[in-house]
């Protein structure tokens, strides 16, 4: 003859029924997460805007001094200053751009670190306000269990 199956599903309803949950907590974590991520979403993808518009911006930078290199020439030593020229001009814009996308990154990190400081301090009022919803459901179930 078989065993007869143990029904899990209803073995963890139990568990999870004997535990619990403050809902609105859920819910107020919920939210907060929610919102988080949101304005995490925002500062990736303002940086990311930031970044496409920058690299555009230096493509066409270079696009333009390139020009100057393709013009004929009627002196042989005016093709040696115009790659002079441009590989110097070029070198300058490397510089600048780097320091935006350095500028982008910094306000970035910046942006971030203050999301995460503010998400602790809400995480900490929130863990707060359940340890002491928890400690007074305690106390009133130890009070009514030493009454009875």
């Amino acid at each position: 003859m078989a065993a007869k199956t143990q029904d899990y599903t209803a073995m963890m309803k139990d568990m999870m029924g004997a535990f619990p949950v403050d809902q609105k907590a859920m819910e107020s974590m919920f939210k907060s997460q929610t919102a988080f991520a949101e304005k995490m979403s925002a500062v990736a993808i303002d940086a990311a805007q930031q970044s496409t518009d920058l690299s555009a911006r230096w493509t066409q930078d270079t696009l333009t001094k390139m020009s100057a290199i393709t013009q004929a020439r009627t002196e042989p030593a005016d093709y040696a200053k115009a790659m002079t020229d441009f590989a110097t001009a070029s070198a300058e814009s490397a510089a600048e751009h780097m320091a935006a996308f350095a500028d982008i990154a910094k306000k970035v990190q910046t942006e971030t670190l203050e999301l995460m400081m503010a998400m602790g301090k809400d995480m900490s009022t929130d863990m707060q306000d359940v340890a002491r919803k928890a400690t007074s459901d305690m106390t009133s179930a130890a009070k009514k269990a030493s009454a009875k």
